[in-house]
């Protein structure tokens, strides 16, 4: 039962269904899901330890809300990981992802030409977990999954794309890293992905509330 506690809860904050700062109470959890509120606690120590709540003891438990610090470190580590994921893709020849990040890209071209930046949105999260599964290495994809969650992508790229022109950009960055994973040019393949999230970091940092402003990271809209 915690691990099902762990992984519903996980999944609330990184959809953005729970927003950054929201309290979470260990009794309202633990009737919710029909448990004591142990398993309830171990569940949220878990959290913490993946980074997406924060136990403040004596006052309680609270959603993760990153800093532009934590934001920028975090898309650091993106960078290189999506990087090596796209030379090591580039690597492998014609292997099934590719035929899927191209049928990506054909529906990614269709949402953008009319301005479904919900669909848009969803379809970048999916290009990028291709890029990770095609370039088969267990343990990036392992410490790719772990940050992905401390980042709650899912939340920060609609604010990266309600940046104008950003998802047309955005769509011919994935073209051009396709193009170059197709001619097995894995330099260049690493070198455009490393730049399209350093663009898309730019766009999101653009669309944050400035510090010391009322809203959060949360409620950035696309």
């Amino acid at each position: 039962m915690q691990a099902q506690v762990i992984a519903e809860m996980r999944g609330r904050i990184i959809s953005g269904e729970i927003d950054p700062g929201d309290p979470l109470s260990e009794l309202a959890l633990a009737e919710e899901f029909g448990v004591s509120r142990t398993p309830v606690r171990e569940a949220l120590k878990q959290l913490q330890t993946e980074g997406l709540v924060e136990i403040r003891p004596r006052v309680g438990t609270f959603v993760t809300t990153p800093s532009r610090r934590e934001i920028t470190e975090l898309f650091e580590m993106k960078e290189l990981l999506e990087g090596a994921a796209a030379r090591l893709l580039a690597q492998r020849g014609r292997v099934p992802e590719i035929d899927r990040l191209q049928e990506n890209l054909r529906e990614a071209d269709a949402a953008v030409a009319r301005d479904d930046h919900e669909r848009y949105a969803e379809l970048v999260g999916e290009f990028h977990d291709l890029l990770i599964t095609g370039a088969d290495n267990h343990k990036l994809e392992a410490h790719y999954r772990t940050l992905m969650n401390q980042l709650a992508y899912s939340r920060l790229v609609k604010t990266s794309l309600s940046q104008p022109g950003r998802p047309l950009q955005s769509d011919r960055e994935h073209h051009l890293v396709v193009e170059l994973i197709v001619e097995k040019d894995g330099d260049s393949a690493e070198q455009v992905m490393r730049e399209h999230v350093r663009a898309s970091r730019r766009a999101l940092m653009a669309g944050l509330p400035t510090p010391g402003s009322q809203s959060s990271t949360g409620t950035a809209g696309a």
